[in-house]
């Protein structure tokens, strides 16, 4: 650990976050949590992935 640094302030450049809402039906959600089970991350970072993934490559 660093005395000097505040890890609590830090941020990174260009990454700043926003908070959205965004309604699934039911059964893809299902999918979603299947799939990010067998992956072994979280419902949110499976979307983050797959959205990004999406982008990156079109």
């Amino acid at each position: 650990m660093r005395p000097y640094v505040d890890w609590s302030k830090a941020r990174r450049p260009g990454r700043e976050v926003q908070r959205v809402n965004v309604d699934f039906p039911v059964d893809l959600l299902r999918s979603i949590d299947r799939e990010a089970r067998r992956i072994g991350v979280t419902r949110q970072a499976f979307i983050k992935l797959r959205l990004s993934d999406t982008l990156v490559n079109t």
